[in-house]
């Protein structure tokens, strides 16, 4: 069988559009034998997590804003870079507990933290444009 290549697309700020980018990346991590952990939780999760902050904070829900997404899977490991058109952000900086008494009733300021927990790298690339790259090795 003849794998899919890396997968990119560039797509508005819609957050209608995660659940397809999400469904077709782990398609192509069932193809490499992913853990069914890894296709349940792990890379469905993180991706949300990275796309909509993508497009509600890096865009700042700017229809007119696009989103990259880039994934290359293979019989080892996944990684996803998701690409908009913000300023950035400090990766430390902006990833809290969301056990502390001060954060438990909101509704936001998980996305990091889940990010992080769920993947075995979580990069943040400032320049003219953020790119947060998300890595996982196959289990």
């Amino acid at each position: 069988m003849t794998l899919p290549a890396a997968l990119e697309l560039r797509v508005p700020s819609d957050v209608g559009r995660i659940e397809g980018i999400v469904s077709e990346v782990v398609q192509r991590c069932r193809q490499h034998a992913f853990t069914g952990r890894q296709l349940a939780l792990n890379v469905p999760v993180a991706l949300t997590e990275a796309i909509s902050n993508a497009m509600l904070r890096g865009n700042g829900d700017d229809r007119a804003k696009e989103v990259r997404v880039r994934a290359v899977v293979d019989a080892t490991r996944l990684v996803v870079e998701v690409e908009d058109e913000g300023t950035g952000f400090d990766l430390d900086g902006c990833t809290g507990d969301p056990t502390a008494p001060d954060a438990l009733a909101r509704e936001d300021g998980r996305g990091l933290f889940l990010m992080r927990a769920l993947m075995d790298e979580v990069r943040c690339e400032r320049g003219v444009r953020t790119i947060v790259r998300l890595t996982l090795h196959r289990r």
